[in-house]
């Protein structure tokens, strides 16, 4: 009797043990970053570059606009389709650029930075393009009903492409107030990586909120097939939220006047909301206006702030049950729950706002004060990861909705190029009706692993069928995923990435395997190499519109930062496509003199030269000196 009951205690410790690792409290948090990015390349539309991690995909979409007289090759996917719709793609540059923004350390610790760095840009590239002039943005590339009779690879694409703006006659506040949001946003992320490309966006920016306070209308009134797709439910969110983020990366006071003076017409301080998403910003908008409220940079609108944080704490305590009975409906096995379609990416963009929050209220040692309970800082942190971890297989499935991460991860997913043969493989093409017919109703897994890409998740009950054809829960989105790399640099950070790794990370495939960032792994002055006696910064200081093309005017300031003078320095430019006043061309190719009369740089002292050209800047560097 006493050895079955010893039997029978230890046959109990091993399955608490067992229960344990399946139910950890900690998950790789850094693998699931670096999956979360690979998606962003999976997503990538254009002429893809050479260090492209995803073998899988290739060039696409390259006459995108040309029948409308504009260049929009570029810019990400939507979801398992092949549309660009403006709205949740500017949203999903927005939020990647927060996670920088917020928890840029942690990013850097992680060696992410570089990849992080190209996802936005890859987006703010494409926005570049689509705003070519002041009032003018394309907001949409190829028509959803067309691309959706076709079930082909993007390599393949047979249907139209055309595109849809907007302009004064046709306006957008949504999706131009969200771009300007992307664009301020995407300035402050790279503010100390390429300060004339910062600058370069906060021009864009600023135009892009003028012109969509000034011409108001809904995008859908303008481009009607977008409706069935992305219907937005108003604008004034996506106004104050623009205006937010161009006071972050202004520190002007219009803006901050602008979300003081427009918060009751535009209900920032009346909405009370259980949700944020491409769609309804006004919680993100309220704690992003806590935080400079909590900073004490309200100054004569601080009773207005003080409002919008009253609405911010009501969707943290709703989130986390402790609101007096109003609070966001839940599934029995803890994930918050706001919609059967696609519901992960309200878990996932609430869990992010938590995790911001929190540092927020942390840096100002305050608290959150909920009619059910006085939340410390941590308590929101830990909700956060209760919501990632649900992500990540803390749930009654034990499953991952990350594809790729962990061992048990949905395998068909609803995701054109990932359920077709690549062109590496099949290089014939794979047509429409083919497509449907062989691709989307096999029932075997996907051929091509899309990492990272998180799916739509299970339903109010925690049921969820990796089914292709069940597209409410098995296809992903780029606005579901990009609240992921904030949200796990931080967790990563907090409670460290070992855990219950050994259970959750795979074996390196080619996919994972990838050359060095080609962004620094820490955030440098304008000019990282210590060893260099000079610092270039880089500014704009006008812009202007001319046959369809955007030029601006650069101007770089050369600082001497050594203890010595310098003489003799020469400087090599490249990238550089316009003309340039205030150095002396040499004999030798891109290789550039300061002037005659410049006999040599004193310690502290300075000089500056201008260019003129449209796209990117120049590149500076230095070529010797004595």
């Amino acid at each position: 009797m006493g050895s079955l009951y010893c039997s029978c205690i230890a046959l109990l410790l091993v399955l608490q043990a067992s229960r344990c690792i399946a139910w950890g409290n900690e998950y790789n948090y850094a693998d699931a970053l670096d999956k979360s990015l690979l998606f962003f390349e999976a997503q990538r539309s254009g002429h893809l570059p050479q260090n492209q991690r995803v073998k899988w995909r290739a060039d696409s979409g390259l006459t995108d606009g040309f029948k409308q007289g504009v260049d929009l090759v570029g810019g990400y996917y939507d979801a398992g389709d092949h549309v660009k719709f403006g709205l949740p793609m500017a949203y999903s540059v927005t939020m990647l650029a927060w996670g920088v923004i917020d928890f840029g350390k942690e990013i850097m610790k992680l060696n992410q930075m570089g990849h992080a760095l190209a996802a936005i840009k890859w987006g703010t590239d494409y926005f570049i393009k689509a705003h070519p002039q002041p009032n003018v943005l394309w907001a949409e590339a190829r028509d959803g009903d067309s691309d959706h009779y076709c079930w082909e690879r993007a390599e393949d694409m047979t249907t139209s492409r055309t595109a849809f703006k907007h302009d004064t006659s046709n306006p957008g506040s949504d999706v131009a107030a969200e771009t300007a949001a992307a664009m301020a946003a995407a300035a402050i992320a790279f503010k100390h990586y390429n300060s004339s490309y910062s600058n370069l966006l906060l021009v864009h920016s600023k135009q892009l909120f003028s012109f969509a306070d000034q011409f108001r209308g809904l995008s859908i009134r303008s481009i009607p097939n977008t409706e069935k797709f992305y219907k937005s439910s108003g604008y004034e969110d996506e106004l104050l939220w623009a205006a937010a983020w161009l006071y972050q990366a202004t520190g002007e006071d219009y803006y901050l006047k602008y979300v003081a003076d427009n918060a009751v017409s535009m209900g920032g301080t009346g909405w009370a909301v259980n949700q944020f998403s491409w769609d309804n910003k006004y919680a993100a908008v309220q704690i992003l206006l806590s935080k400079v409220l909590l900073e004490g940079g309200g100054g004569a609108y601080t009773s207005t702030l003080k409002h919008y944080q009253t609405k911010a704490d009501y969707f943290a305590c709703a989130c986390q049950q402790k609101n007096d009975g109003y609070n966001v409906p839940m599934t029995p096995g803890g994930l918050l729950y706001i919609n059967q379609w696609n519901n992960l990416q309200y878990a996932a963009s609430a869990a992010f706002l938590h995790a911001a929050y929190s540092q927020y209220l942390s840096a100002a040692n305050a608290v959150l004060n909920c009619p059910d309970a006085k939340l410390q800082p941590q308590d929101l942190l830990n909700f956060a990861k209760s919501q990632a971890d649900y992500i990540l297989g803390k749930n009654p499935k034990s499953m991952s909705y990350i594809v790729g991460y962990g061992q048990n991860y949905p395998v068909q997913v609803h995701h054109r190029g990932a359920s077709i043969d690549p062109i590496s493989a099949l290089p014939s093409p794979v047509g429409c009706v083919q497509g449907y017919e062989e691709w989307y109703r096999r029932p075997e897994k996907n051929p091509n692993v899309i990492y990272g890409a998180l799916v739509g998740g299970p339903n109010k009950n925690d049921e969820f069928k990796d089914e292709r054809d069940n597209y409410e829960q098995t296809e992903p989105t780029i606005s579901g995923t990009a609240s992921l790399l904030g949200l796990f640099s931080k967790l990563s950070s907090s409670y460290g990435s070992s855990g219950a790794a050994s259970n959750h990370q795979e074996t390196p495939t080619s996919n994972t395997n990838y050359p060095q960032s080609s962004y620094p792994k820490e955030a440098p002055m304008p000019n990282p190499t210590s060893s260099m006696p000079v610092e270039f910064y880089h500014s704009i200081t006008d812009s202007w519109t001319a046959r369809r093309m955007s030029y601006y005017r650069h101007r770089v300031t050369i600082k001497n930062t050594s203890q010595k003078s310098i003489k003799n320095l020469r400087l090599k430019i490249e990238n550089l496509s316009g003309s340039l006043w205030g150095l002396t061309p040499t004999q030798e190719k891109n290789i550039y003199e300061l002037p005659k009369w410049i006999k040599e740089l004193k310690p502290g002292s300075e000089c500056k030269f201008v260019y003129v050209q449209g796209g990117p800047q120049a590149k500076v560097l230095v070529q010797s000196y004595n």
